[in-house]
C-alpha cells in the first residue's frame, strides 16, 4: 500500500519537475537516514532469510522489484503464481502456475517463502499459511508485507466494490501503467488475525512490524498528500498508535522437526 512492488510512482532526486516528486524528495527522501518501506522489507528478508538457498516467491507477477532483490540476494528463487504472465519473469529460476488450492511443491523445497502485497487477496488463509508451512524446510521463514486492515486505505477498499478499486487505485498513487488490482479479502491483515491463524500451521512469529511511510496514496492531490502526510506523522510518532499503521511486515518461522 505504502510502496508499490511493481512500479515506482516517482523518483527519488526530486528533479523531474513533478510537484509530486518535488513534495516526496523535500518532505522523505532527503531527510536524514530515510529508508523507504521497500528497503525495510528487503532488509527484514536479509536478516531473517540469511543463509537460504532455495527461496519461493508467491505472486511474483512477470515482473516486481522483489523479485530481483531475491534473485541478488539467494539465487535461487522460484515463483508460484495465479497469471500465466508470471512465467515471463526473468529473475525467476522456474515458475509455478497456482490454481489456488494446494501448492504443486514437494514437502521441504524451500528455506523461505515470501509473499509481497499477496495476503490481502487470499480467500483461505488457513490453506495458504498450511501450505507455506508444508513447503518450507525445518527454521525456514515465510516473509510478507500486506496491508494493515485498520488503516483507513484497506478501510475504504474493504467498503467499496471492486470496480471502484480498479478505477481509482493506481491513479491515486500516480501509476499510469501498472497491473489493474486484483479482489482483495483482508483475511488475515491484522495481528490478532495472524497470530489467531500461524500458531495451527505450524509457524511461530519472529517479528511483526507495523510500518507507515510516505503517503504515496496521495500523489493524485496535494491536498491528499498533506492530509496523508499529518497521518504519518501523528501514527509514526508513538508505538501506541502503532496499530494503525499501513503495513504489516512479517517473519514467521517453522519449528524444526520433532
Amino acid at each position: 500500500m505504502s510502496d508499490d512492488k511493481t512500479a515506482t510512482a516517482v523518483p527519488p532526486a526530486g528533479q523531474s519537475g513533478r510537484w509530486q516528486d518535488r513534495y516526496l524528495h523535500r518532505s522523505y527522501h532527503s531527510r536524514p537516514g530515510w529508508q523507504g518501506g521497500t528497503d525495510m522489507f528487503q532488509g527484514m528478508i536479509a536478516t531473517h532469510a540469511r543463509g537460504a538457498r532455495d527461496v519461493l516467491e508467491v505472486g511474483p507477477g512477470p515482473t516486481n522489484a522483489t523479485t530481483a532483490f531475491l534473485r541478488k540476494q539467494f539465487g535461487a528463487v522460484d515463483g508460484l503464481d495465479i497469471d500465466p504472465d508470471a512465467s515471463g519473469n526473468q529473475e525467476l529460476r522456474q515458475c509455478f502456475l497456482y490454481d489456488g488450492g494446494k501448492f504443486p511443491l514437494a514437502d521441504g523445497s524451500y528455506d523461505a517463502v515470501v509473499a509481497d502485497y499477496v495476503l490481502e487477496h487470499v480467500a483461505d488463509p488457513t490453506l495458504l499459511l498450511a501450505e507455506v508451512a508444508r513447503v518450507l524446510r525445518p527454521g525456514g521463514h515465510f516473509l510478507f508485507r500486506t496491508p494493515n486492515i485498520y488503516h483507513y486505505i484497506p478501510m475504504v477498499s474493504r467498503l467499496t466494490p471492486h470496480w471502484f478499486h480498479k478505477l481509482v487505485a493506481n491513479r491515486s498513487r500516480g501509476l499510469v501503467e501498472s497491473h489493474e488490482p486484483y479482489p482483495t479479502f483482508y483475511r488475515m491483515n491484522s495481528g490478532r488475525a495472524l497470530r489467531r491463524l500461524v500458531a495451527p500451521a505450524g509457524l511461530e512469529e519472529a517479528e511483526l512490524r507495523f510500518v507507515e511511510r510516505e503517503p504515496s496514496y496521495g500523489m493524485s492531490s496535494r491536498v491528499l498528500f498533506y492530509l496523508f502526510m499529518g497521518y504519518e506523522r501523528v501514527v509514526n510518532r508513538t508505538d501506541l498508535l502503532k496499530g494503525m499503521r499501513v503495513n504489516l511486515f512479517g517473519a514467521y518461522r517453522k519449528g524444526a522437526a520433532r
